[in-house]
């Protein structure tokens, strides 16, 4: 990190974020059901810290998902699992996020799949996502400025697709961008509540799953919501198969 830039441990020289992060992945999220060894070991490794606000790295490992700006969150941590292993990836995936945000949910996508690309459609979080995973040495992701719900065709086919926003609908072009036996995640319904749905792309057909109830930030865009649905600052949370309540939670 640029030693002349204050970082959240410099303005909170007294949290131990080793611990806490620690403490985050063993109650938070394996007690209530992640057991990927994978899974949890990313968690572990990723400073959560580093993607929230100076003024709130104190509260980055509480179970809750916090603002970044923009009207925007970092998911709770238990969404940020839940939905990583819900994707269930080898290490060998070719994987777009939708929704890059602060790049929290990219970085850990990044420990366990070969590369990671992450569109992000406001410019001045998109600049910021790009800085930060460059500093903090998370290279396998390549931060795109873009409208999400249009996926990133210059890049498809991907072996797995992660929406970290929620959409009426899926959105088409995620469907034709994700390869045979690709996985899709993503929450679908109305901009107050949602379904966390994952879709498996077999023969070319689709199999649908529910996995859980959630609430996320609204996807903007031409197959997503209108400008202004997301005033309401909804955080994005859900009720999750693994027990939860982020950018998405799941809810207890």
């Amino acid at each position: 990190m640029n030693a002349e830039a204050k970082s959240p441990i410099d303005l909170n020289p007294h949290v131990d974020f080793a611990a806490a992060r620690s403490e985050m992945v063993a109650k938070q999220i394996r007690a209530r059901g992640v057991s990927s060894a994978r899974v949890l070991d990313a968690m572990a490794r990723v400073p959560r810290h580093e993607f929230v606000p100076p003024e709130s790295a104190a509260s980055a490992y509480f179970d809750e998902p916090l603002p970044i700006g923009g009207g925007q969150t970092i998911s709770q941590p238990l969404m940020v699992a839940v939905m990583t292993d819900s994707l269930a990836l080898n290490g060998s995936e070719h994987l777009l996020e939708i929704g890059g945000g602060s790049g929290y949910q990219a970085a850990v996508l990044s420990l366990l799949a070969r590369e990671v690309v992450t569109v992000e459609l406001q410019p001045e979080l998109a600049r910021a996502c790009r800085q930060r995973l460059r500093q903090l040495g998370f290279l396998n992701v390549r931060v795109e400025e873009g409208e999400g719900s249009l996926g990133w065709p210059a890049s498809a086919p991907y072996d797995a697709i992660l929406v970290s926003a929620s959409a009426p609908a899926v959105p088409p072009p995620l469907v034709e961008q994700l390869a045979e036996g690709g996985r899709l995640v993503v929450p679908v319904g109305s901009t107050e509540q949602q379904d966390l749905i994952r879709i498996i792309k077999r023969g070319g057909l689709m199999a649908h799953e529910k996995l859980s109830a959630c609430r996320f930030v609204p996807l903007l865009g031409r197959y997503g919501w209108p400008a202004g649905a997301n005033d309401s600052g909804a955080a994005g949370h859900g009720d999750s198969h693994h027990d939860t309540s982020g950018h998405g939670t799941p809810r207890e």
